[in-house]
């Protein structure tokens, strides 16, 4: 599942290749990619608007109009797509050869901009704000943002009892981070994953906080090189597995002390860490 540094990744890229431009025409090619709203109501409500800019809340990526916001939430495998032209869309969206997945196309001035998610779990939504948004609403800090401080981070740790894997996983608490990063801090933080949140001493919290944003930021620069090509189907981030010290290393050696790497279950999430070194 994308997480911050994949959609801040697709944000910073896509920004300069739609801003300014207007939405001349929707096409919901699979009305299951805006549930629960309209199919009719979706189209509406974009078309003949003009594209803002391009932002990032937490793991959902945001498409500012002149009024109103497409958040997009890619899930597992959601992808953005661009074609050069609708005929280019038209020829290979949804069909042999090329059967292209295409859920919703934007079809811009010059180019289109498409949305797909082969499992049907991605979605995209038009809403009249952010406030009008339940989901982004209820978002906690974004891990990224100035609001993101020790001293902040340190206050929501003290207020929860929930294993610390746990607590990073909610989005309402922490925006933005996922299974993969939240492991990967908590190896860099040397801290257990099953501790309860408001056990971390001023210390722990800080160095834990520490550990958050330099995971995100190298896995950010990862994302951007190379930066994501929406012109390929089948691109994927790359480089990532490079970078990672605990996640998906189930009895690899710890790269600090040596002892194997675990895997154990909390919340139904796969959680990675090395019981050697991480107290």
């Amino acid at each position: 599942m994308p997480e911050l540094p994949e959609v801040e990744a697709v944000a910073q890229t896509l920004r300069p290749l739609v801003r300014g431009k207007k939405i001349r025409c929707v096409h919901v090619l699979h009305p299951i990619a805006t549930k629960p709203q309209e199919s009719a109501q979706f189209i509406r409500s974009v078309e003949k608007q003009k594209i803002h800019t391009v932002t990032r809340l937490g793991k959902n990526l945001l498409i500012e109009l002149d009024r109103g916001i497409l958040a997009i939430h890619f899930m597992l495998d959601g992808q953005l797509l661009w074609f050069s032209s609708a005929r280019e869309m038209e020829t290979k969206a949804n069909k042999a050869p090329h059967n292209i997945r295409v859920d919703v196309a934007l079809e811009l001035d010059r180019g289109v901009l498409g949305f797909a998610d082969p499992r049907r779990f991605g979605r995209i939504h038009f809403y009249e704000s952010r406030e009008a948004s339940r989901g982004l609403k209820s978002l906690g800090v974004d891990a990224f943002s100035k609001e993101f401080t020790p001293n902040h981070f340190a206050a929501l740790l003290a207020k929860s009892r929930r294993p610390l894997k746990e607590f990073l996983l909610d989005q309402t608490r922490v925006a933005g981070v996922g299974n993969m990063y939240s492991s990967e801090s908590l190896w860099h933080a040397k801290l257990d994953p099953r501790r309860p949140a408001n056990s971390l001493n001023k210390s722990e919290a800080a160095r834990l906080h520490k550990a958050i944003v330099s995971v995100l930021r190298r896995a950010l620069e990862c994302c951007l090189h190379p930066a994501p090509d929406f012109r390929d189907p089948s691109w994927w981030f790359q480089g990532l597995e490079k970078i990672l010290r605990a996640y998906g290393l189930k009895n690899k050696p710890c790269r600090r002390c040596g002892n194997l790497i675990q895997r154990i279950e909390q919340a139904g999430r796969s959680t990675y860490f090395c019981k050697h070194c991480q107290k």
